[in-house]
């Protein structure tokens, strides 16, 4: 009987196996500007997988991961400035002869990596907490993490002596002694941007199948009934949304390397509610489904803003609407929709149904 239980995982195990090879594989058939592209598409899908565990699963919507995304990201790239420059350029034509302070620590790769992370966590404990203690949720919650957006980008515009202000942290030239425009560095980026998501897709995927996925699930379905259980919903909240900030954070510092920029219109409104979109249209709570709507959507808007330069917003519009209407639980979401329906029919009417010489087709496809 165990056996049978484990068939399942087994086959969703070696499909894991064969979508990570074939991403593995890709620097052996796309070009090195497709390869830059795509692993910017993976980065985003990092990000993607964050907001599908709180808003997927705990039906908390964040229309500020932005920020956390942008947090990380400026981490990464102060340790990027330093490799290049002893003092950022934009520092000294504020006026700054010394380093300040707090970016000294950012010389160090020992402090700046694990800082990517952390950095997005503490600021998600901190807003966070008093939130989720305050019982806010909903679209009030939502509303709330826009206007943190908006807060951040406007702090790291203004003070531009220590963050670059709105054109943010440029001209990265350097990773670990490769120059990143070079062929290693390009393909060394992108190996690790397909280890990083294939991690955060197995931490996911064992998160939401452990007795805490169950309880988010319970969180977003029944909280007060939780509550009544005796469980603390604040806490839990608290924890999945630090834990998406994270991963958010680790794919903005995945993403930097590999364009040479970061500035705070990375981490404003309009970046948090597509990141969202990413989710939508791919399917929430399906974990799979959010990764490939954060690849779907941003290809689409590379082919279309390629093809139709003056045009690509009206083609990107209509493709959203076009999915709302089509796949309103999100591509992965009606495809499991629609298979359920089908299991949910009884066994003597699946069988007379796939009997017919006209089904053949049908059985093919339900199989």
């Amino acid at each position: 009987m165990n056996s049978n239980a484990d068939k399942p995982n087994l086959f969703k195990l070696k499909w894991f196996a064969l979508v990570m090879l074939l991403l593995a594989s890709a620097p052996l058939f796309l070009s090195d500007f497709r390869l830059n592209l795509f692993g910017k598409y993976l980065t985003f899908a990092i990000v993607a997988l964050g907001i599908d565990l709180i808003w997927g699963y705990a039906g908390i919507l964040s229309l500020g991961h932005g920020l956390f995304f942008g947090l990380g990201g400026y981490c990464m790239g102060a340790y990027l400035k330093l490799q290049a420059e002893e003092l950022p350029d934009f520092m000294g034509w504020s006026g700054l002869s010394d380093l300040p302070w707090f970016w000294k620590p950012f010389h160090h790769a020992w402090f700046a990596l694990p800082m990517t992370i952390l950095i997005p966590i503490f600021f998600a404990l901190l807003i966070g907490f008093p939130t989720f203690r305050a019982r806010i949720k909903g679209v009030y919650f939502s509303i709330l993490t826009q206007a943190l957006a908006l807060i951040f980008v406007t702090l790291f515009i203004g003070q531009q002596p220590y963050t670059g202000g709105t054109n943010g942290i440029t001209n990265l030239q350097t990773i670990f002694g490769f120059s990143i425009g070079e062929l290693a560095a390009v393909r060394g980026l992108y190996i690790v941007t397909v280890l990083m998501l294939g991690m955060a897709y197995l931490f996911c995927h064992w998160l939401t199948h452990s007795q805490l996925g169950k309880v988010l699930v319970a969180v977003r379905d029944g909280e007060n009934r939780l509550r009544f259980l005796g469980y603390n919903p604040t806490r839990i909240k608290v924890i999945i949304f630090a834990i998406s900030a994270g991963l958010a954070g680790m794919a903005g510092a995945l993403f930097v390397p590999q364009v040479g920029i970061i500035s705070p219109s990375m981490m404003g409104i309009l970046p948090s509610v597509e990141m969202a979109i990413w989710v939508a249209v791919g399917g929430r709570g399906t974990l799979i489904g959010a990764v490939i709507g954060a690849v779907l959507v941003n290809a689409a808007k590379s082919f279309f803003s390629e093809n139709f330069p003056e045009l690509w917003l009206y083609f990107l519009g209509a493709l959203f609407i076009g999915f709302v209407l089509l796949f309103p639980d999100g591509i992965i979401g009606s495809v499991k929709k629609r298979r359920l329906g089908w299991m949910s029919l009884p066994l003597r009417w699946r069988e007379k149904i796939l009997s017919r010489p006209s089904s053949n087709g049908l059985a093919r496809k339900y199989r």
